[in-house]
């Protein structure tokens, strides 16, 4: 079975006219090419996720290859693709601060994306963190949240404890603090 070529159209899935041409599935649409067994069923789904797995990062990919080659052109993606440049330009940054060799190919595009903004080795341990906990992306960006505002405080406490000279009183914007001036 391949996922790639055109499935044929089971009965109750809807079909689309195109130019007179025989009804096709829409692009929209999964279909076997006939019945399925369980086994094989379940090996497209494998595949299904494979392919939403690696979809971001292929598109970005592509952006980055052709910003390389040929200059910026996310008008002329977002015309292609049906995306529009916003997204187009999210998913090249998140490629380009991911390599090849740091990309988690269990996590998903946007696990990557939730800890793309990290320094790199932030970045590791978070998308490894998340692969032994089996975090979705919305637990892991509530746990980075988390860690930022722990830290965030931890450096207001110790500015606190131990204020810098100033010329005048100052507020953490954080947590209220007043920072006396010495």
């Amino acid at each position: 079975m391949s996922l790639v070529s055109a499935p044929s159209r089971p009965a109750a899935t809807p079909s689309v006219q195109v130019g007179g041409q025989e009804p096709r599935t829409p692009r929209i649409a999964w279909s076997p090419r006939g019945p399925l067994e369980y086994p094989e069923w379940l090996a497209a789904g494998n595949q299904l996720g494979k392919i939403g797995r690696a979809t971001g990062w292929w598109i970005g990919d592509w952006l980055r290859y052709g910003a390389q080659r040929w200059g910026e052109k996310y008008r002329d993606a977002a015309r292609i693709t049906g995306y529009d440049t916003a997204t187009l330009r999210n998913l090249a940054w998140v490629a380009s601060e991911f390599p090849l060799s740091r990309r988690r190919d269990k996590l998903t595009w946007s696990h990557h994306a939730a800890v793309a903004s990290l320094p790199p080795a932030d970045q590791d341990f978070w998308l490894d963190t998340a692969l032994l906990e089996k975090m979705s992306v919305s637990d892991l960006r509530g746990e980075v949240r988390a860690a930022r505002r722990r830290e965030t405080r931890a450096e207001c406490e110790a500015m606190v404890a131990d204020p810098q000279p100033a010329a005048a009183a100052a507020v953490c914007p954080t947590c209220g603090q007043v920072i006396a001036a010495t």
